[in-house]
């Protein structure tokens, strides 16, 4: 069976080469990656590609690994192309990243298949992947409870940078810009390799490893893929048509998330995402979702699959989670929900504040009337007391940087201070009761970072306010009332974060 018009046709449907492409072939001696070689040697002219072997031995199955590179170095040199054969200890790098040995082969492989194409410059490394291989990858993912990222199973092609877990598995550098790693035959069953293979003469090395059924992957393909066969004969087929249909979803999905993700994402490092919490809950269910997997694959790139029971997990304590409420994710990820925030970061990590901070010892005379700012921020706080005023604009504050209190209250001087030792604060809702103000923090779930540097407006040497969090009890507004003082901070970028949150 000659297979080279339908690879033809798939390569020019996806883009996969251009005229004079520098190709690295990865070559493990089998039959899909010597199909692969062998219909890239038939297309060469076509396409005027530069064609470079590559063949990596694993450090594992004895004097079997030694034959495959012997037979890949001596089919290289027959063929008139150029090698490199390398070897690697994978054994020993899945016990030094307590990988198992399927992953860490893989990771190793890529990171090798990568060298090699910076050392040739070359822009493109294929490798054999094919239709069987996509079904049960698809079939694997699913079983693992994967989302649509999972669910569309290998893409025909890759950009190599998409596998940033390759670093820590390299001798060297990864070559900038990534070389992109195409996959020929992916919609080529593996009974048409074959029989290729068997047309051509082709005499392709068997990996016996690829029999034992300790190994996931091995067990899906030789037990589990067969007994569905049974239900239906189709099922390798329909499951890579489901690939399809998936692939084609998540790239318009894709389009809208990355759309979302400029509009809530408030910041963003190589430790942490923190999400705009009512921008994030405003978007439809599915972009809730991305928004969560896309955090979870900017800060940890090595992570396979972040699956639906984890996604939604966090979804849900971001929805309904009070401050401070948290969600796990893998790779070592929390969500932690803010007063108007959601941070998705390594556990233990200390996000800073949301608004205004002063530094600690530091203390700031406030104008009443008047405006005062805040030392080394874009912050002002802006003192006035109200001429006309009603109970339920008072009651129904929706700005968490907006305080009413009532003026008479607040003895002089009235400053802008950080806490200090043997502070304490009576706040509303508690009837007067004045706990120490670093217990109440405590109880508020203020982050620990925060605390030092969280504004407090102080009355009389009374703590009136803390800074968008809580007034205090003695200070309140009331029906006896008669002049209002309201205490506004604004940013200079009039941004003040505003939270549907009572003061």
């Amino acid at each position: 069976m000659d297979i080279l018009r339908k690879v033809r046709e798939f390569i020019h449907r996806h883009g996969l080469l251009s005229p004079g492409d520098a190709v690295v072939v990865g070559v493990s001696g089998g039959p899909d990656s010597l199909c692969l070689l062998h219909l890239l040697v038939r297309l060469r002219e076509e396409h005027h590609l530069r064609l470079h072997v590559a063949h990596l031995h694993h450090g594992a199955r004895g004097e079997e690994a030694d034959a495959d590179a012997a037979f890949v170095a001596d089919l290289a040199r027959r063929w008139g192309l150029p090698a490199t054969i390398a070897k690697k200890d994978v054994p020993a790098v899945a016990r030094a990243h307590k990988l198992a040995f399927e992953e860490a082969a893989r990771r190793v492989r890529y990171a090798f298949l990568a060298r090699v194409a910076g050392d040739v410059g070359a822009s493109k490394i294929a490798v054999g992947h094919n239709a069987d291989d996509q079904a049960e990858t698809v079939l694997m993912h699913f079983l693992r409870g994967a989302g649509p990222a999972g669910l569309r199973g290998m893409l025909p092609a890759t950009p190599l940078s998409d596998y940033r877990l390759l670093e820590p598995m390299a001798d060297g550098p990864l070559p900038s810009p990534s070389p992109l790693l195409i996959r020929p035959l992916l919609d080529t069953p593996r009974a048409e390799i074959e029989a290729y293979c068997a047309a051509y003469g082709l005499e392709p090395r068997f990996d016996r490893s690829n029999l034992d059924t300790t190994y996931f992957r091995n067990r899906l393909r030789h037990e589990l893929l067969p007994l569905l066969e049974t239900y239906n004969p189709n099922i390798r087929r329909r499951l890579c048509h489901t690939a399809h249909v998936v692939a084609a979803d998540y790239a318009l999905l894709e389009q809208l998330r990355d759309q979302a993700w400029e509009e809530v994402v408030r910041a963003e490092t190589e430790r942490a995402v923190v999400f705009d919490r009512a921008g994030w809950q405003a978007q439809p269910l599915s972009l809730r979702r991305a928004l969560i997997r896309k955090a979870a694959y900017r800060l940890r790139p090595t992570l396979r699959d972040v699956d639906f029971v984890h996604v939604e997990d966090a979804r849900r304590v971001a929805e309904e989670g009070t401050t401070g409420a948290q969600a796990t994710l893998p790779g070592g990820l929390m969500l932690t929900v803010g007063y108007d925030t959601l941070t998705i970061a390594e556990a233990g990590y200390e996000s800073p504040p949301e608004g205004p901070t002063l530094p600690p010892d530091v203390e700031v005379a406030v104008a009443l009337p008047g405006t005062t700012s805040l030392p080394a921020t874009d912050w002002t706080l802006e003192a006035e007391v109200l001429e006309t005023w009603t109970l339920e604009e008072v009651e129904v504050n929706p700005d968490r940087w907006t305080a009413y209190l009532d003026a008479d209250r607040l003895e002089k001087p009235l400053v802008l201070r950080t806490r200090r030792s043997g502070d304490r604060f009576r706040p509303q809702g508690m009837g007067g009761h004045g706990p120490r103000l670093t217990d109440w923090m405590i109880n508020a779930k203020i982050p620990r970072a925060w605390r030092d540097r969280l504004p407090l407006l102080v009355a009389g040497g009374e703590i009136v306010w803390v800074c968008g969090w809580r007034v205090a009890e003695t200070a309140l507004v009331g029906p006896t009332t008669r002049r209002v003082a309201r205490f506004r901070l604004i940013r200079a970028s009039g941004n003040t974060h505003h939270a549907s949150r009572r003061q």
